[in-house]
């Protein structure tokens, strides 16, 4: 099940496929991942405006992967558990999912 916060934000992704979903708002970047139990495989949160992030409030490690200007990864970092912070020096985004997520085929991570 999506939770409530996922769902009220714009997904990218057909349905039955991989979602994105995509935190543009102040409230939405700032928040991230933070405080979900868990994340519907094959999710993913795409956070905007963004060259660092935080796992302040998480109750699973995740995997962040920085993107430039043209949505390229730039960086990466595995397995960010709780009250970590991450930057990526000339990133533009970052693309945040649980890190159980990286031995699965359809990963983000396996791309």
């Amino acid at each position: 099940m999506v939770p409530r916060r996922l769902r009220r934000l714009r997904r990218l992704g057909g349905e039955g496929g991989p979602a994105v979903y995509v935190a543009a708002g102040l409230r939405a970047r700032l928040l991230g991942l933070a405080g979900l139990r868990e994340v519907p495989y094959p999710s993913a949160l795409l956070i905007l405006r963004c060259s660092s992030v935080h796992t302040f409030g998480m109750r699973f490690p995740i995997d962040v992967l920085f993107l430039d200007e043209h949505r390229e990864v730039i960086g990466e970092r595995r397995g960010l558990g709780p009250c970590r912070i991450a930057r990526q020096r000339g990133a533009r985004a970052a693309l945040e999912f649980p890190s159980s997520y990286a031995d699965e085929p359809t990963s983000p991570a396996s791309r």
